[in-house]
């Protein structure tokens, strides 16, 4: 998947990210049921904003989700997930801007693309993406041929364009297509007034989208010899940070205009987690859960203290001992992956500590409350449960699974941390909590 909002599990929190999931989930499907399993491919972050938008200014959540069953990319869970024209909406111009993508891939040559037979194909392929999304658009009423003309108009301003070439010409026909397809949720959702601070909105996103991955992309564009807006315009780098903290701010300003019923994961995508985005493309932010995390860990610590992933993770000398350990010895034990204890220390005395009535082989007792043993699993029996954890995608994308061979607990690859401080508005990130943070 692709796109510039990235959002993390850590900072979304439970009630946010569930409904981030239900418009990425409601996407995929909507995909799927419209134009087949291999549309699936083109479920994109940045579309899904479309979904989000236009569900934030109706309100109706109840009437717009469904219940799906279990999917391999969730980690063979149901799910509750978006449905209704505004994930409609979004696939139609997921499919556009997936087709966008592989045309500027094949207008540059990169990789496989720049062989003939696949360029070929892939050519049919985007072709064929462009009538789906058309035929999708078509049946939610919005006409994607503006979308479709900024495909076409791209390749021909970047061959015009050289040095001293305004930078903002060459990203027009990006912001252009993405005004059109935010201004559209207003109609959608009823909401007529929305549609001007929306088009504003969606254009200087469209502004970031294009900035944002001339950035990232320009040095293996150098490398490679490719054509880069910012090399072929002569555009500094602080040029382009300028623009795009522009860019920022008038989103800020364009979604104050507008009226939601449920703003609240509006704002936290465009607003704060675009702010992230921006910093992550020119390198000014870092992750908060990251080696350099585990270095403050450390510090905090006083450095005895060992570190899980997300940060400290053993008990202080005052803690009980282990049973049988000497005197002065730490409680030492198992953590997951968020740092918290897996079993929980046994107090002295207590009814499930060394000596009490219950502490099932902790200091001799009956009872049985000491979770029972689980051993490791064999060489074949692992790999045969390894097995059918990457064919269901559990491995990447799952909260958690259990490791195949040890049973301690894992994180999915895909949930690995991408946050760092949150540098929105100068508060801590918790202000999300209302949207009227004032950022």
């Amino acid at each position: 998947m692709f796109g510039i909002v990235r959002p993390c599990s850590h900072r979304l929190g439970g009630g946010l990210k569930s409904e981030w999931m239900a418009h990425l989930c409601g996407l995929c499907l909507a995909l799927r049921s419209d134009h087949g399993q291999f549309a699936r491919v083109v479920t994109n972050y940045d579309g899904l904003l479309i979904s989000v938008l236009t569900e934030a200014q109706s309100g109706s959540v109840e009437d717009g989700r469904r219940t799906a069953g279990p999917c391999p990319l969730r980690g063979m869970r149901t799910a509750s997930v978006a449905r209704g024209e505004g994930a409609r909406l979004a696939a139609a111009v997921s499919l556009v801007l997936a087709s966008a993508k592989m045309r500027d891939h094949l207008t540059d040559g990169d990789g496989v693309l720049a062989r003939r037979p696949l360029a070929v194909a892939a050519r049919k392929v985007a072709s064929g993406w462009d009538r789906a999304g058309r035929r999708t658009g078509a049946d939610v009423g919005f006409d994607t041929a503006v979308l479709l003309d900024a495909v076409d108009r791209q390749p021909r301003i970047e061959a015009l364009a050289g040095p001293g070439t305004p930078l903002l010409t060459v990203t027009e026909p990006t912001e252009t297509a993405t005004a059109a397809a935010f201004a559209y949720t207003a109609t959608l959702a009823g909401r007529p007034d929305n549609a001007a601070p929306l088009a504003e909105a969606g254009r200087l996103f469209g502004r970031l989208a294009h900035l944002l991955d001339a950035v990232e992309d320009r040095e293996s564009d150098a490398a490679a010899g490719a054509w880069n807006p910012l090399t072929a315009t002569g555009t500094s780098r602080a040029e382009a940070r300028r623009l795009a903290d522009d860019a920022l701010h008038g989103i800020r300003l364009a979604l104050r205009e507008t009226e939601f019923v449920r703003g609240k994961l509006v704002h936290v995508l465009l607003v704060h987690e675009l702010r992230r985005s921006v910093d992550r493309a020119f390198g000014t932010a870092s992750c908060g859960h990251g080696p350099g995390a585990a270095a403050s860990g450390t510090a905090l610590s006083g450095g005895t203290a060992p570190l899980g992933s997300y940060g400290p993770a053993a008990y202080g000398s005052s803690q009980p001992m282990m049973p049988g350990a000497a005197p002065g010895t730490e409680w030492s034990q198992p953590v997951d992956n968020y740092g918290n204890p897996l079993i929980t220390p046994p107090a002295p005395g207590g009814p499930a500590g060394p000596g009490g009535p219950d502490d099932g082989g902790w200091g001799g007792g009956g009872g049985g409350s000491r979770p029972p043993h689980r051993p490791r699993r064999g060489l074949l029996a692992g790999c045969a449960v390894a097995l059918g954890l990457f064919c269901t995608c559990q491995v990447c994308c799952s909260d958690e699974y259990e490791d195949p061979w040890s049973r301690q607990p894992r994180q999915g690859c895909c949930n690995n941390c991408d946050c760092g401080d949150c540098g929105s508005c100068g508060e801590c990130c918790e202000c999300c909590e209302c949207c009227d943070c004032g950022c």
